[in-house]
């Protein structure tokens, strides 16, 4: 924590000479403490929170919808090969699409605003939860697996007795990743087609040249993605709880 705290303050020192040394106009990068005031006025006079509130919405929607559905599509393709052959091929020329490409389209199906948002933001999530899923149920130790047909045990319960908790870590990985992503599928998503949002904030402040704030809504954006990543990590040291008891054994011995 401390290293980290004299990194944060180094990198203010660094910022403000620089600005000072190479005479940086402050239309193109602002001071550190223009920063910070124009961060302090958008919380204390509450002009940022329902900007906040509207991506936290599109995130947390988007996130948790395009993560099920990857949790789920990637343990159905794993148990069943024959679908994942003919599927894969479209999930991942889906992938390769460049998402702000599709945006325009995403308008005219679901509309300008929230919806059009949370689609994008689920579609950005999708893929790496998805194939962290599917590769963390197939590297499965298969002796452990054929142990539990010995004893008769359905593929249903063997899926979630064994594959998926054998798998979490792997799936945790890929939804710590996808918290970042889905922050910037709802940013574009509200530069593209919304009226509130951090994204439109710093659209509506670039008009105004007012690079200050765009960098205080910068500085919250990066906030609220350090919390998720940290809130994965817990939940993740919750869940999978036995990693850490393996860990601490290893240490012991």
């Amino acid at each position: 924590m401390a290293i980290s705290v004299g990194f944060f303050v180094g990198t203010l020192v660094l910022w403000d000479l620089s600005i000072r040394f190479f005479k940086v106009p402050a239309y193109l990068v602002p001071t550190p403490l223009a920063v910070g005031a124009a961060l302090v006025n958008g919380l204390v006079e509450g002009t940022f929170y329902p900007h906040i509130l509207a991506t936290l919405y599109a995130v947390v929607a988007g996130y948790l919808i395009g993560c099920s559905l990857a949790i789920a599509i990637g343990a159905f393709l794993a148990e069943i090969p024959i679908m994942e052959r003919a599927l894969m091929p479209y999930i991942v020329a889906l992938q390769s699409m460049p998402k702000v490409a599709l945006a325009p389209l995403i308008i005219v199906w679901f509309g300008f605003g929230m919806s059009s948002k949370v689609v994008l933001v689920a579609l950005i999530c999708f893929f790496p939860v998805f194939i962290n899923t599917l590769v963390g149920i197939r590297s499965v130790n298969s002796d452990i697996v054929n142990l539990y047909r010995a004893f008769s045990a359905s593929r249903w319960n063997i899926l979630l007795n064994v594959k998926l908790p054998a798998a979490a870590s792997s799936i945790f990985a890929g939804l710590q990743i996808s918290v970042s992503m889905a922050l910037i599928g709802a940013v574009v998503g509200e530069f593209i087609a919304s009226k509130a949002g951090l994204g439109n904030l710093i659209q509506a402040s670039s008009m105004t040249m007012d690079v200050a704030t765009m960098f205080a809504v910068v500085l919250v954006l990066a906030g609220i993605g350090v919390i998720g990543n940290q809130t994965l990590q817990y939940l993740h040291r919750k869940v999978v709880f036995w990693e850490n008891r393996n860990h601490l054994a290893a240490e012991s011995a």
